[in-house]
């Protein structure tokens, strides 16, 4: 029976993709910094793991608690929407930390077993956003750029090892933190100078019909792990789509 661990289970998209591989007969290792934040429907081949990507102790036991894997999705991370001159440079860090460092120690942790068996996938959440830019979410937008460069080098490292590794960009999604702590994120607010192009900014992202929904994510994510001839960057919902057919014309 195949396994696979995935980081950020406790809602959204994390939480979308655990379901849907139990579904389709996996051994689910579903792993959140609180266990009982959320809790999914028992099975037994459900097992939720703590797991604070951001420590390496707890990085260690999970991975060893759960045993050979077959396949790693990289999804816990954090959100931050403010212009950078209202970033606290400190909680950058922190995001970094999570987003871009945090996967680095989940797939460092994962690697040797998978080399060992010479096989396995990596699949690594970022973002459409990496292809074009938005405003008030630079630093956001780096993390995941940085996940973008990590995961297409990664691939050259290990693939004579039968290992791969492919990335997944949703576009906007309505389950995220942007929703409800868009500006104050990490307790920081937006500079005067830039209140008014922020909320113009926000208003419009509330009137978008391009949403990202979870299972969309999730089917992306199936398909990342499960067909070998998937390719490198697998967009997830409506706009991710439209962004591909963009930059391709663009091209």
């Amino acid at each position: 029976m195949p396994s696979i661990l995935i980081t950020g289970t406790s809602s959204g998209f994390g939480f979308a993709t655990a379901q849907l591989f139990l579904a389709q007969g996996w051994e689910v290792i579903a792993t959140r910094r609180s266990p009982d934040k959320q809790a999914m429907p028992r099975h037994e081949r459900l097992h939720i793991l703590p797991l604070d990507v951001t420590d390496r102790a707890s990085i260690a036991q999970a991975v060893a608690d759960a045993g050979p894997l077959d396949a790693l999705v990289n999804n816990a991370g954090v959100g931050m929407l403010n212009v950078l001159e209202g970033v606290d440079i400190a909680k950058a860090r922190e995001l970094f930390e999570t987003n871009v460092l945090g996967a680095m120690a989940v797939t460092q942790a994962v690697l040797p077993g998978m080399r060992a068996r010479k096989a396995g996938v990596i699949v690594n959440i970022s973002s459409s956003i990496t292809l074009r830019p938005f405003p008030a979410l630079s630093v956001y937008s780096a993390s995941k750029a940085a996940i973008n460069a990590f995961t297409e080098s990664l691939a050259l490292e290990v693939a004579q090892f039968g290992i791969r590794t492919r990335l997944v960009l949703p576009g906007s999604a309505p389950t995220t933190s942007f929703g409800k702590n868009a500006v104050a994120r990490m307790g920081m607010e937006v500079p005067a100078p830039y209140e008014a192009f922020v909320q113009d900014y926000l208003a419009t992202m509330r009137r978008s019909t391009e949403k990202t929904e979870p299972d969309e994510v999730a089917q992306a994510v199936w398909r990342a792990v499960t067909e070998s001839e998937a390719p490198m960057r697998l967009p997830a919902g409506v706009d991710a789509e439209t962004i591909f057919a963009e930059t391709a014309a663009a091209h």
